[in-house]
């Protein structure tokens, strides 16, 4: 009797913990994402140094003094139609003007290249901003911005400066 008992408790456990399907049905479950187009964009400064007024300064034959700086960017593999612009700084309308003391300023320009030919601004166009190949992945790529002070400004000694928004189109 005892052997018959625990013969039905293991047959009813086991009963229990299999279960008996009658029937499978499968369905789909979908799964998405969609990546959204994106930029970033970082710079670095161009820092043209000391200024002398009074001596013929070395960077360019005519005395004026030059700098490099960059615009580093960094956008969705594939992004299209990218376009890097450069604003005037405070000098607003009138071009790019560094402010110093009192009423005094240096006027200086951006160019997007190194022989100081095509300056570098705002909008699609010749002189303008900088349209940049599509992306070819989402690592950082810099583009270097070449600054050109001219000699032979009569100002106040002191510190000058400027900021200029750098914008990604995207």
């Amino acid at each position: 009797m005892k052997r018959s008992l625990s013969f039905l408790f293991v047959l009813g456990a086991l009963v229990v913990a299999a279960p008996m399907f009658a029937a499978i049905k499968n369905a789909n479950l979908p799964v998405t994402a969609t990546v959204v187009s994106n930029c970033t964009i970082t710079t670095a400064a161009v820092a043209f140094g000391n200024y002398d007024t009074l001596v013929a300064n070395a960077t360019t034959p005519a005395g004026d003094v030059s700098a490099t700086g960059s615009v580093d960017v960094a956008c969705t593999k594939g992004a299209t139609g990218l376009r890097i612009d450069l604003d005037n700084g405070g000098g607003g309308v009138g071009g790019r003007r560094m402010t110093g003391p009192g009423a005094d300023v240096l006027t200086y320009d951006l160019y997007i290249d190194g022989g100081h030919v095509t300056r570098w601004g705002t909008g699609a166009g010749a002189g303008n901003g900088l349209a940049i190949a599509d992306a070819p992945s989402k690592a950082v790529r810099s583009f270097p911005v070449y600054g050109l002070l001219p000699g032979a400004q009569d100002v106040t000694a002191g510190a000058y400066s400027d900021t200029v928004i750098a914008t990604i189109n995207y």
